[in-house]
């Protein structure tokens, strides 16, 4: 078990997801990523964001802790600099590995509750 930790972005009343589509099956996630050996989960935070979705982000708070399969972080951050949808990390550029598409997306608040996060 691998703890992660995931950046909650919210601006405008809309939130920053990654559309999923593997095996034919689509569905969203918070941007973020296991932490490394050497990592806090506020740095990996930060690591995750910058690789998915091309963005610094300043960590603002942890807003939720999750025990499943390890601990899930979720961090309330803000976007510093950087362009959305301009990730390179690992599973944008390694086309050898049959994870399907990652697409960084801003998702309305209000529809959060009719889609599979």
């Amino acid at each position: 078990m691998r703890d992660r930790s995931s950046v909650v972005i919210i601006e405008n009343e809309k939130v920053v997801l990654i559309q999923r589509n593997r095996d034919g099956s689509i569905y969203y996630v918070f941007p973020g990523g296991g932490i490394e050996n050497d990592e806090t989960p506020e740095a990996g935070a930060k690591r995750e964001a910058l690789e998915e979705l091309g963005v610094e982000v300043k960590i603002n708070e942890c807003i939720s802790e999750v025990e499943f399969n390890g601990t899930q972080y979720f961090f309330l951050s803000e976007i510093i600099s950087g362009a959305l949808g301009t990730g390179q990390g690992e599973e944008y550029i390694d086309k050898n590995k049959d994870r399907g598409t990652y697409l960084p997306m801003w998702i309305d608040i209000i529809s959060l509750s009719s889609i599979d996060v």
